[in-house]
């Protein structure tokens, strides 16, 4: 327990690195594109510097054709039921702008868990219903309101061309509200639009319970000192609900003094139960050879002979 407390503390000061690190590869200023291929992070790929497709586009398009997206579904499987909500944590660029957003210091207000479930009702009905039923032409279609597209790509190139003197493609009212609210709104809450909206959060989320690489907690060295629910920006209850589907994975809660909160694997559990499984072994072993040397199995006192 020690080892994966020391190893979440030591990782927490790099987060911005790595989410930087993660910013050039998904947006990359040497145009090295491949929107053929499907990214695993809530981005545009109509973005000038976009590098792979966004999934949720993907998945809008490929319900629009009537047709079920294997490859982009098996790719998030894979990455959500490996990392589960660090991918939203440590990797996404617009995870990271609404962090730097958060910096500032102004009064942050959590909204309820129950909020949380819009994100549900974004994937369902503006990603997977509209598109299917009403095409891609739809207002509500989720691309035709996606902040993070107004943000990289519909803004820019409008405000580009009106600087230039051509004619400027503006976005459609709706689409320049939603940006508008999500750009407000992150100096007021922590990730509004992660907590809220995004249908990529809601997937991950899912995986939150399940993913290969998650959140343990010791409830024998928990002390109830709180710190780890004063340290979680969302408002999730660490020591509680370590695996809420809100949980972006930061970390920040297991800076926790006692080790209460740790990064845990699905591979130190296999290890554990062959550790058992050895020990098991190794107990009936030495039963054997005292009932036939010393006849203190009853005792399961280990013999002072070696095997």
């Amino acid at each position: 327990m020690a080892k994966a407390a020391s190893i979440a503390q030591k990782l927490i000061p790099w987060r911005i690195w790595v989410q930087v690190s993660f910013l050039l590869v998904w947006l990359d200023p040497l145009a090295i594109r491949f929107h053929a291929i499907c990214g695993a992070v809530f981005h545009c790929h109509s973005c000038p510097l976009a590098t792979f497709a966004c999934p949720i586009g993907v998945l809008g398009q490929f319900s629009s054709l009537h047709l079920f997206p294997f490859v982009a579904v098996g790719l998030l499987i894979i990455v959500g039921g490996l990392l589960g909500g660090f991918v939203c944590g440590w990797a996404c660029p617009f995870g990271f702008l609404q962090d730097i957003a958060a910096k500032v210091p102004t009064a942050k207000w959590n909204p309820g868990r129950w909020m949380s479930y819009f994100r549900c009702v974004v994937l369902i009905g503006l990603v997977v219903v509209i598109p299917y039923f009403f095409g891609l032409g739809h207002p509500l279609f989720f691309c035709r309101v996606c902040p993070a597209g107004g943000l990289e790509a519909s803004l820019p190139r409008a405000m580009t061309a009106a600087l230039s003197g051509e004619q400027a493609n503006w976005p459609n009212a709706v689409k320049i509200s939603v940006v508008v609210v999500i750009v407000v709104a992150m100096f007021f809450i922590y990730r509004p639009w992660c907590v809220l909206f995004c249908p990529l959060g809601a997937i991950f989320g899912l995986f939150n319970r399940v993913s290969a690489l998650f959140l343990r907690f010791h409830p024998a060295a928990c002390t109830s000192c709180n710190l780890c629910r004063t340290n979680c920006a969302i408002g999730i209850l660490p020591d509680k609900q370590a695996s809420d589907p809100r949980c972006i994975r930061c970390l920040e809660c297991s800076q926790c003094p006692p080790q209460a909160l740790t990064v845990g694997s699905v591979f130190e559990r296999t290890k554990a139960v062959g550790r058992k499984n050895n020990d098991q072994t190794d107990t009936e072993i030495t039963m054997v050879k005292c009932d036939h040397k010393a006849k203190c199995c009853s005792q399961r006192r280990p013999h002072s002979g070696q095997l």
